[in-house]
């Protein structure tokens, strides 16, 4: 493949085909050539798929019901049980749809696909698991065949093939005579032209296009299949690498667990403290509430405390009282022979009713003076002699 790469069991041994690799693959038991390999993947420069060998692995086509496909995956063992010999139970079943309601399927031993696991365990990241009759080059029409030594790889469709001994290669090819069309034309990639060709049915031996080549040649002319019967599905789907990840984070993972835990502790520290100094001061609250109030029992000792001041010191207004008093008071201070004999205030309108008495009118007069001095309004309300004395009545409020 001129833009992937092919990993693929030979005689045991596992060897990695390049993009453009020449005559002979590259042998994966060589440490440099692994590591080249493993450096083409993590890199991910390049598609690489590994060939399950055709001998291991049965193609067919399918017809499926549209209602079937939604169960497809569960209900499939069960559909081609009669078509194969050994217990579904012990085969991998892989498949992809083709056209209409028709799917390619690949079908192979599950120990076979757990040896393939165990083989490619140490290059991680080939995700695409392909049969090896369908990298073959191939076009409508045609059918190709690899010879390698005594086995031959044959692919006659989009996604029908198979790998068998040389042997057995003129037989197989005649059972698909009997339920196919001839091609048009037979690809054969060889060393001995008039041997290879001897294998093939008499009806297409006048159709064989020779090449002298090897399965290194067929790939150079091969692209990745547009239908690909992907193997790595089911339970033997790719999963995420956690354990890769895990190595490779565990160290920062436990830095950050220390620091979370150590941020508990502290958290949890701090809380406990505050809470103690909350129960202290919410006792030394009331316990300096039942030094004011020692009847009654304590629900909220802060607003109790303050609804009891309330009641204690009147309204908002008893500051307005208060400033009118003083004033009031420091106006008469200077005036030894003026007394107040009543107060009446009203917090609603901020004005005081006063009954003085004085000396005389003039005394009266000059009380309303001071007081307008201080910044208040004296009007007097009315006025009467007692004896030697004057009582009078005035409105005091603040100076607008």
């Amino acid at each position: 493949m001129r833009e992937s790469a092919v990993v693929r069991l030979v005689e045991g041994r596992l060897a990695w085909y390049p993009p453009g690799a020449g005559a002979e693959p590259q042998w994966l038991d060589d440490d440099a050539v692994r590591d080249s390999l493993r450096a083409t993947l993590s890199q991910r420069r390049i598609k690489v798929c590994f060939a399950a060998p055709g001998a291991d692995v049965r193609l067919l086509k399918l017809a499926v019901a549209p209602e079937e496909k939604k169960h497809l995956s569960q209900s499939l063992p069960f559909m081609l049980e009669e078509r194969v010999a050994a217990d579904v139970d012990n085969l991998h079943f892989a498949y992809s749809p083709l056209e209409d309601d028709t799917y390619a399927v690949a079908i192979t031993a599950t120990a076979k696909m757990e040896e393939w696991q165990a083989l490619l365990a140490d290059i991680p990241g080939i995700q695409l698991w392909l049969p090896e009759p369908v990298l073959l080059p191939w076009q409508a029409g045609e059918w190709c065949l690899v010879m390698e030594g005594e086995k031959a790889i044959v692919r006659v469709g989009p996604c029908e093939g198979f790998a068998v001994e040389r042997d057995l290669v003129t037989t197989l090819l005649q059972s698909v005579l009997a339920v196919a069309d001839a091609p048009d034309a037979v690809i054969v990639y060889g060393m001995d032209q008039q041997a290879d060709t001897e294998l093939l049915p008499e009806p297409v031996r006048n159709r064989v296009q020779w090449r002298r080549g090897n399965l290194c040649a067929a790939l150079l002319l091969s692209e990745l299949p547009e239908v690909r019967v992907n193997l790595l599905q089911g339970n033997f789907a790719p999963r995420l690498p956690l354990a890769l990840w895990w190595q490779q984070w565990r160290a920062v993972a436990a830095v950050f667990a220390v620091a979370c835990l150590l941020q508990l502790v502290g958290t949890y520290a701090e809380y406990r403290n505050l809470s103690a100094q909350n129960l202290a001061l919410r006792g030394a609250i009331e316990e300096s509430y039942r030094k004011a109030m020692p009847q009654g029992a304590v629900v909220d000792a802060e607003k109790q405390l303050r609804r009891q001041l309330d009641v204690m010191g009147g309204s908002g207004q008893a500051s307005g009282f208060i400033g009118l008093i003083e004033r009031v008071g420091g106006a008469i201070a200077g005036m030894p022979g003026t007394t107040i004999a009543s107060i009446n205030y009203n917090d609603k309108g901020n004005e005081m009713r006063l009954n003085i008495v004085a000396a005389d009118f003039e005394g009266v007069e000059q009380l309303r003076s001071r007081m307008s001095e201080a910044g208040l309004e004296a009007i007097m309300e009315s006025s009467s002699t007692q004896g030697d004395r004057v009582s009078a009545r005035l409105r005091v409020t603040e100076r607008s």
